[in-house]
Formats: structure tokens, C-alpha cells, sequence
């Protein structure tokens, strides 16, 4: 690439002086020539003698031009209308500075012969020469900055809009694309470089990757390994209520199977959370019975804080497993931040049927609404010392629009409310 500027630069400083020096040439041959007055008398002399018969003049192959004007100022005889163009009478000879001479036969005035001025003659014809050369040297440069354009265009501007739109590319993470080279340009040598490191980031990027779902997998596999024991402890927790007599005990031994239940509840929401990352939570839909809504409702109503009207008869397409995880979730949390009691109501919204839990506790705040189903976040409201993970929300919002159904969160003045709209058969 500096090789092509430097013979360009080369280039360009040789037709400068070559021109330069052309012009000076042309100009310096420009010399003054001195009349030549005896020469000049014998044409006029040779003109009087053939007065009568000027157009013999033209046999004699004069070397010299002339106008021949009569006494009245007509034109009587012209070797060069170009050279005397504009000359139509004498006085525009003299005002022209040409050379005029009258021509007498005694004291007889005959008329006036116009010799060209070969001094202005000479000067005309290199103000032509300079035009023309100064016009083909602009050609020149015209054509050389044409090509100098077309130059820079293909080795800078072109290459460096390939590299912006390559950037573009990598930023937008899109790693498969690589960089042309072409080392013909002035980033020619950068190009190997870039390429280089697009390989290198979407190595990395693999890796990263690659990491993550085994990271992902590892929380699939300890939530679902964990589950086990938890079920264990949670049953062995319900025999025991059942035996121990004493109140103390009893207290304690329910508070341990509350426990295993938030436990239960946390490992459902990681190992769904993990699937879904994995893309292996599935959702299996069927045809239901409306009613089956009605028996979800009463398995997750473990306080008795559900007041639910009875869902309309009709048929939804729903996977029953999922849709009972979405209500659970949903009871869960109206218990856990609101401990108040739970209205449920239903109603059709058009291919939907809608379902509103709502419940009566402090709800969130406004700009906290949009952000709930949001994973591992968080409301600021009444969640302090509370336990949770921030999956519930998410993962009842995934498994909706995976049954091709919404879940919509309402904070009121008087609670906080979820709409879910279940889709019809």
C-alpha cells in the first residue's frame, strides 16, 4: 500500500515538472521579430505594379500576408481571412497594430496594404500552443485524479467499511462470518489479525457456553437428587405428628415438614428453572375439563384461604401438570407475602378463559410490576427476611406461553392480582 502511494506521489511530482518545463518551453520560443521595412516597400512596390491585376499576386507564392484595401476602403485583395479577421477597413488594422502602408503611383493615393504583424502573429499562436498544453495537462491531472480516487476507494474506503461492518458483526455476536483478506489494502495486514481474533472470541464463546450447560445440568441433577431425601423427610415429618403427643414436639416436627415444604417448592422452581435453560421443559397439551381447574385449586389450598367461584364449563387445551405448578406457584406466594385470604374468579376473554387470583396483602410497587417475571428477581416490597429464589413468577410465566397462554400481573391499592388466561379447545 505505501509502495502505491509513494509511485503515485512519483508520478504526480513528474507530470508537474514535465508540464512546468513544457510551458516555459513554449513560452521562451515566443520571439520578438523585428519588421523588415525594405522587404515590406518592395511587396508594396510589387503590389502598385500590379494594381490593375492583383489577382497575379497569388501566382508569386508571396511568403508574406496582406490585405489590400482601395482608396474607398474596399477589399480588394486577402491571402488569409483568418489572419485578418475583424480587419474591414484600415483604421482596424491600426488599431489592431498591424503594419499599414500606402501604396502611390506618384502623387496619385491608390489605396493601403495591411501586412500581418508577425511579432503578434507569433504571440497568438503561442497563447494557442500554452491553451492546448495547459488543457492537456488539466486532462492529465483530471484523469490522474480519477484514478487516484478509484484508488483509494478499493484499497482504504472499501476495506475499512468491510472491517466497521466486521466489528458490527462480532459485537452483535454473530462469530461465524469471517473477515476477507486481502493484503493488497492498507489494512491488509490487520485483516489475518481480526480474523484471528473472531476465532479466538467464538472459541471462547463455545467454551462459555459449553460451561454453562454443564452448570446447568449440575443444578438439574443435585435439584432432582435432592428431592429424594426432601419427600423423605417431609413423610417421616407426617408420621410423627401423627404418633408424638406432646405439643412441644408436635410444633416442632410441623414446623420441620413447613420446611421441607418451602424446600420442595425452592427445588421444583431450580430444577424447571434449569430445564428450561436446557430447553427440556416441556409442556405435554391436552383437552381438559374446566373443572379440573377447581381440583388444582383445592390441592394447593393447604390454609383454607381460597375462595374460589367454580370455573365455567368448557374445555382447555392445557398440560394439567404444568397448569397445577402455575396455580401452586402463584397460592404459594399470595401465603408466603400476603397471608391474607384468596379470591378466585372466572370469566371468558375471548379465545381465553380467564382465571383471577387475587389476594389482599400490601401487593408491589408499581415499577416493580414489569420486572416480576423477570428470573431471580425480586419485588422490594415484603420480601425482607422472607425466602424465595425469584423463579416462581418466571417459570409460571414460561409455562404459560409454552401452553400458549399468558400470566399477567396486576398490582392493585387493595392487593396484588395475577391474571392467567388459559386457552381454549
Amino acid at each position: 500500500m505505501m509502495k502505491g502511494f509513494k509511485a503515485f506521489l512519483i508520478y504526480l511530482s513528474l507530470v508537474i515538472v514535465l508540464a512546468f518545463s513544457l510551458l516555459f518551453m513554449v513560452a521562451g520560443s515566443s520571439r520578438y521579430t523585428e519588421v523588415d521595412s525594405i522587404k515590406l516597400n518592395g511587396m508594396v512596390q510589387t503590389v502598385k505594379e500590379n494594381w490593375h491585376n492583383l489577382d497575379a499576386l497569388r501566382e508569386m507564392k508571396l511568403d508574406v500576408d496582406m490585405l489590400v484595401f482601395d482608396k474607398e476602403d474596399e477589399k480588394l485583395y486577402e491571402t488569409s481571412n483568418i489572419v485578418f479577421d475583424g480587419i474591414d477597413v484600415p483604421l482596424d488594422a491600426v488599431k489592431e497594430s498591424y503594419i499599414t502602408m500606402p501604396v502611390n503611383d506618384k502623387d496619385k493615393f491608390l489605396g493601403t496594404v495591411v501586412f500581418a504583424n508577425s511579432s503578434k502573429v507569433s504571440y497568438q499562436k503561442t497563447v494557442t500552443k500554452l491553451f492546448l498544453i495547459t488543457l492537456a495537462i488539466a486532462g492529465v491531472l483530471l484523469i490522474s485524479y480519477v484514478v487516484f480516487i478509484y484508488y483509494i476507494n478499493r484499497s482504504i474506503i472499501k476495506p475499512f467499511n468491510r472491517m466497521k461492518e466486521f466489528a458490527t458483526l462480532v459485537a452483535q455476536g454473530r462469530l461465524d462470518e469471517p473477515l476477507i483478506m486481502d493484503k493488497n489494502n492498507v489494512f491488509g495486514v490487520f485483516t489475518e489479525s481480526f480474523d484471528i481474533m473472531r476465532e479466538e472470541l467464538k472459541a471462547s464463546k463455545q467454551r462459555e457456553i459449553a460451561l454453562k450447560m454443564k452448570e446447568k445440568e449440575l443444578i438439574a441433577s443435585l435439584s432432582h437428587d435432592l428431592k429424594t431425601p426432601v419427600t423423605g423427610i417431609g413423610a417421616i415429618c407426617g408420621v410423627l405428628s401423627v404418633k408424638v403427643q406432646d405439643e412441644y414436639l408436635k410444633a416442632k416436627i410441623d414446623n420441620i415438614e413447613q420446611k421441607t415444604h418451602e424446600i420442595n417448592t425452592l427445588l421444583n422452581d431450580l430444577l424447571a428453572s434449569a430445564l428450561d435453560d436446557l430447553g427440556e421443559m416441556n409442556v405435554s397439551i391436552s383437552e381438559e375439563e374446566s373443572s379440573i381447574l377447581n381440583t388444582i385449586v383445592k390441592e394447593h389450598d393447604v390454609y383454607g384461604k381460597v375462595v374460589a367461584g367454580e370455573a365455567p364449563e368448557c374445555i382447555l387445551n392445557i398440560d394439567k401438570n404444568r397448569m397445577s405448578q402455575v396455580i401452586g406457584n402463584i397460592i404459594n406466594n399470595s401465603y408466603k407475602y400476603a397471608d391474607t385470604k384468596i379470591d378466585i374468579t372466572y370469566g371468558f376473554n375471548g379465545k381465553y378463559l380467564e382465571m383471577r387470583i387475587k389476594d389482599y396483602g400490601d401487593g408491589v410497587d408499581p415499577e416493580d410490576v414489569d420486572f416480576l417475571a423477570n428470573k431471580f428477581y425480586r419485588g422490594k416490597k415484603n420480601t425482607a427476611g422472607k425466602e424465595g429464589s425469584g423463579l416462581g413468577l418466571y417459570i409460571s410465566t414460561e409455562l404459560m406461553k409454552k401452553m400458549q397462554g399468558q400470566l399477567i400481573c396486576i398490582s392493585n391499592n387493595d392487593g396484588f392480582e395475577v391474571m392467567l388466561l388459559i386457552p381454549l379447545a
